[in-house]
């Protein structure tokens, strides 16, 4: 069962390398794409919105969905959900028919992480959790990473379309291997349903507020650099579609490194004998103040920026992994998967109006004032979190 165990988080990883791959194609050969459909800039935010605003309200249905069908059943139908929604990316028309098929992308894309989360608390005991949640996350990043060489490949090769068509066809792949490792029944599925709450009740408890409003200023600084970076290097820098293949993939490859970093970090805190929900703090705090250097990249040479932009994604997700483990730290796990989509629905909320308002930055001013506005979005996230889960209160989490 240990060696199971370390299968699923193997799996898990992969499960969102595909999840941000299939997310990114869009983003990826938006240059090309929004040229031949003549797509403005606030048109493509709009496209963007369609997948935002249905990602972020499934965050909520799908976090109770996971709860009622566990970790294993519920992340192989989001899985050939989102996979089926991203290669009618392909068959586009035009911006309402792309914007339509990015919608049904948004509906399934949520359940990665729910039944995620899930899992981490079905499977890995306190000392596991953060490094798992890392993987998670970094799991992300990677398909970050591999997203701008592979679809600027599939694009050159043979042409935008396929590139939605054969990143698609990667969770069919995935699917199989879930389906044929994962136990149908976890070790922690023996605690009882009862212990369920209504979301309602979840919703109006501290803990709760505690982790949702920091997602919702933080996490729209991952938003961009996901949604907004190809486009950026592009519009703003000059960079070619072989160029952004090149290059793009560094900021999400720091990124990965963050997310891995931060959970190990925190792990060797906890198993130091600090207090869960403190270390998680500790950890967040030294990123905390990396964060005001996206206030530099505007004036900043072209390598230079990218240098610093990578630097700003290390340190976005060795923070998001830490604030992210204190879910599976302090609620029990039948309503972990619940809990989860509520914070969740905070980030999307956060990303969807923050995406809003790139759009007319951008079309009507530049993208230096959003590199402004991001650098001082950690610090007021980390504020709240920690008045809302004061040291005081920084107790010993549950398994």
């Amino acid at each position: 069962m240990n060696r199971v165990r370390w299968y699923i988080a193997g799996l898990l990883f992969l499960s969102s390398v595909i999840n941000y791959v299939d997310r990114q194609v869009l983003s990826v050969v938006a240059p090309v794409l929004t040229k031949e459909l003549h797509i403005s800039p606030v048109g493509y935010a709009n496209i963007l919105q369609a997948f935002l605003i249905p990602y972020t309200l499934m965050y909520i249905g799908s976090g109770f969905l996971v709860d009622r069908w566990g970790a294993r059943k519920s992340l192989a139908i989001f899985m050939v959900w989102w996979s089926t929604a991203n290669m009618l990316h392909g068959f586009a028309r035009g911006a309402l028919s792309l914007a339509f098929f990015r919608g049904l992308l948004g509906i399934g894309e949520p359940g990665n992480f729910m039944a995620g989360f899930r899992a981490i608390s079905e499977w890995y005991p306190p000392k596991e959790k953060a490094f798992v949640n890392g993987l998670l996350n970094g799991g992300a990043a990677a398909g970050a990473i591999v997203a701008p060489p592979l679809v600027a490949w599939l694009s050159i090769r043979y042409g935008w379309r396929m590139a939605f068509v054969g990143t698609g066809a990667l969770g069919f792949l995935w699917l199989i291997a879930w389906l044929w490792i994962v136990p149908r029944q976890a070790p922690a599925d023996v605690v009882s349903t009862a212990h369920r709450e209504p979301w309602l009740k979840l919703l109006g408890l501290r803990d709760t507020w505690s982790l949702l409003l920091p997602r919702f200023v933080s996490d729209p600084v991952w938003w961009f650099y996901l949604l907004w970076l190809p486009k950026y290097l592009a519009d703003q820098r000059g960079f070619t579609m072989r160029e952004i293949g090149l290059l793009a993939w560094m900021p999400y490859l720091a990124a990965d490194l963050g997310a891995v970093a931060g959970g190990m970090f925190t792990g060797w805190l906890v198993k130091r004998g600090t207090p869960v929900v403190r270390a998680r703090a500790m950890g967040m705090w030294p990123f905390t103040l990396v964060m005001p250097l996206s206030v530099l990249i505007p004036a900043a040479s072209t390598e230079v920026a990218l240098g610093i932009i990578c630097v700003v994604a290390f340190a976005h997700m060795a923070w998001k992994t830490n604030l992210q483990t204190v879910t599976n730290d302090i609620f029990p796990l039948p309503v972990v998967g619940s809990v989860s989509g509520i914070i969740a629905f905070g980030s999307g909320l956060g990303g969807s109006l923050f995406t809003s308002l790139t759009g007319w930055v951008v079309q009507h001013i530049s993208y230096d004032a959003i590199f402004y506005v991001m650098g001082f979005l950690h610090p007021a996230a980390y504020l709240i979190f920690r008045a809302l889960q004061p040291c005081a209160k920084m107790r010993e989490g549950k398994s």
